[in-house]
């Protein structure tokens, strides 16, 4: 049976979505069967807040972007790094606030959000450099885990206050694992009908993979925090909420660029032009006034998460806006070319 480019887009939109509910279930589960199982076995909630929950929310972009790579979809590895931090603020603490506004202790996150924006420089400094090396992916690896270890040590010397992490409850141990397994395979799966779905979209849309990552693949992987933080702002747990996101977009450079180029180095060469002269300058001004925020405001009430939302809003029409002013361009070009 042959399709047409009709049937086969509204497949892959299919496929999209598909792979999106997956990364959401998915990434739930295996952060909750995770939690209940360390909890069982006696780690502290400080251990679980750094490890388990800050990998398990950016766990589905880390399964995206190494697919992507490996699929020789770069641009959609970096897209989904770039556009996912970018959501994580605009949208997710956005939308947050909508719920609860959210109260910051400066003393208490000035170093994550140090590390973030640190994170965010060095990102961009290796882009512009032309590519990460699997050298500098493996050192984006050791600085993570020297911070993880430094976060822990500060915290166990009580210089660090420490928020209880919600245990969630299974039967038993035995379904803590089932589920735990069921999660990282729905992320798997999940990951493979995003990038799928996504690349054949893009080939039929004409649209370059760099704006999808940017855009559907970012806000798919960035559900789970989305539904993560809803929760603790229901709960009026402001902490769990600007934790996460600044542990997120720490995890999301260094962890997920970090092993992505250590199995296969990121060409920068094959990454759109837009991405590296404008997206990334968009993320860390976010990061940057998302930092200011905490730092000097600290809160980010309704209002602002208005505008944040408004403002995630503008930046995908923006891209889009840009990505079909080229293709005119181009268009432009090529009928110039082919009447001279």
């Amino acid at each position: 049976m042959i399709y047409t480019n009709e049937e086969i887009l509204v497949l892959s939109i299919g496929a999209l979505g598909l792979g999106m509910y997956l990364l959401f279930k998915g990434g739930n589960w295996t952060i909750d069967a995770s939690t209940f199982i360390a909890r069982r076995f006696g780690i502290s909630p400080l251990v679980i807040g750094f490890t388990v929950v800050a990998f398990g929310t950016s766990l589905p972009e880390l399964i995206v972007s190494i697919n992507a790579n490996l699929s020789n979809s770069p641009g959609i590895a970096i897209g989904n790094v770039i556009g996912s931090n970018i959501a994580n603020i605009l949208l997710v603490i956005g939308m947050t606030a909508f719920f609860a506004t959210l109260h910051a202790v400066p003393r208490e996150i000035i170093r994550d959000v140090v590390m973030m924006l640190a994170s965010s420089v060095l990102m961009m400094f290796l882009m512009l450099y032309g590519a990460i090396s699997q050298t500098a992916g493996t050192g984006m690896i050791v600085i993570l885990i020297a911070y993880t270890l430094w976060q822990y040590f500060m915290a166990s010397k009580g210089k660090i206050s420490v928020e209880e992490v919600d245990s969630p409850e299974y039967k038993n141990l035995f379904y803590g694992v089932i589920f735990l397994l069921l999660g990282l395979v729905a992320i798997a799966l999940g990951a493979e009908f995003l990038v799928r779905g996504a690349k054949v979209s893009a080939t039929i849309i004409g649209v370059p993979e760099d704006v999808i990552g940017l855009s559907v693949i970012a806000l798919g992987t960035s559900l789970p925090e989305l539904s993560t933080c809803i929760a603790a702002a229901l709960k009026k747990q402001s902490d769990i909420i600007i934790g996460n996101i600044l542990g997120s977009n720490v995890f999301n450079i260094l962890m997920i660029l970090g092993i992505t180029s250590m199995i296969k180095p990121i060409d920068n060469s094959a990454i759109a032009h837009q991405v590296i002269t404008l997206d990334m300058w968009i993320m860390f001004g976010v990061s940057a006034l998302f930092s200011i925020l905490l730092l000097v405001y600290k809160k980010i009430t309704k209002p602002i998460g208005v505008v944040f939302v408004a403002g995630y809003v503008f930046y995908i029409g923006l891209i889009y806006a840009l990505y079909l002013q080229d293709d005119i361009k181009d268009m432009t070009v090529d009928a110039v070319a082919a009447t001279s």
